[in-house]
């Protein structure tokens, strides 16, 4: 089969399409025929070495991608989940092996996806979409009538999280760094965006909630946005950290907390919000039932070809990107 295979660490170019053996569906395990996989920032740290402040341990080479959807193709021993011929996807925080043709995965991580969905919003919803599940119904569970802050509003988990808060019945506010980018989260039902570039976001946020702030903010930023997402919390609030495309957070003394309103800080992943066939179940259950009842929608990007695949992390990495980026074979 074709895939994509990463030898030595480093940049986009560190990713070559090349003929590789096909996997062999193991016990428990599923082989599935890509249609379209999905393109992470996770992605981007495991392929540049960087990984949460540590080795990724991925043994070289490897083939890269957490995301994808297609069909069972093939059966390991003791798989009762799906059967051949069964349209599924799946999304897998510390995964890898989507950027190709075929791919063998534990058959517990795989949702049967409606005739009604195309293959490319399934391979768009899983990852992005369980994680927008979890940072709203699990690490902060969203009320109605609370305040969300939402950073990178209009990156393809931003659009998601913005549409989730708002079925809670929060008001939202977004940052984003283009008025291209503003429009998208709006359109999504974000309430208010903030253009990073042009304005000071946590001082905008005290000015829209008339100096109260607001109760949780998302951020995948890290770095750049830490100390400033912290001032915009009410007392009380919730800072969730779940991703850090600026840079990790440097140590930080846990008094600051207390000091600015007895906040609470959380760095969640995907990899302990599903953990079983029952999480996939739930998670990837409701957000299939929300697309197909129009009540969420998928925003992909751009698609590139499995051989380009360069292509699509130099684009996610530009930060210029809108919705979800896929590959397909």
């Amino acid at each position: 089969m074709r895939a994509v295979r990463v030898h030595e660490l480093g940049g986009p170019d560190v990713l070559r399409y090349e003929e590789v053996p096909a996997p062999q569906p193991k016990d428990g395990e599923v082989l599935v025929r890509v249609a379209a996989a999905g393109v992470n920032y996770l992605d981007i740290y495991y392929r540049s070495g960087f990984h949460w402040g540590g080795h990724h341990g991925r043994a070289l080479p490897y083939v890269p991608g957490a995301e994808a959807s297609g069909t069972v193709v093939d059966l390991g021993a003791n798989v009762t989940e799906v059967k051949i011929g069964d349209r599924v996807a799946y999304g897998i925080s510390n995964g890898h092996g989507s950027y190709a043709e075929l791919h063998a995965l534990p058959a517990w991580h795989l949702y049967k996806i409606p005739q009604s969905i195309a293959f490319e919003d399934a391979a768009a919803i899983m990852l992005q979409g369980m994680t927008a599940h979890y940072l709203t119904h699990s690490t902060y569970g969203v009320k109605p009538e609370d305040t969300v802050l939402i950073h990178a509003a209009a990156g393809g988990t931003g659009l998601l999280l913005v549409q989730l808060a708002k079925m809670r019945g929060a008001r939202v506010f977004g940052t984003v760094s283009t008025d291209a980018k503003a429009q998208l989260a709006q359109a999504a039902g974000a309430d208010r965006t903030i253009n990073y570039a042009e304005q000071d976001f946590a001082a905008e946020i005290r000015k829209l909630t008339d100096g109260e702030g607001v109760n949780v903010v998302y951020d995948s930023v890290g770095q750049a946005t830490f100390e400033k997402s912290l001032d915009c919390l009410a007392p009380l609030g919730s800072l969730i950290i779940f991703g850090q495309a600026s840079g990790p957070v440097p140590p930080f003394d846990t008094s600051v907390l207390n000091a600015k309103g007895s906040l609470t800080l959380a760095r969640p992943s995907l990899t302990h919000n599903v953990a079983s066939h029952a999480d996939v179940l739930w998670r990837a259950g409701d957000l299939f039932n929300w697309l197909a009842q129009g009540k969420l929608k998928v925003t992909i990007g751009e698609i590139y070809r499995l051989s380009q695949a360069a292509d699509a992390h130099r684009q996610l990495e530009s930060r210029k990107s809108t919705g979800k980026i896929l590959l397909v074979p």
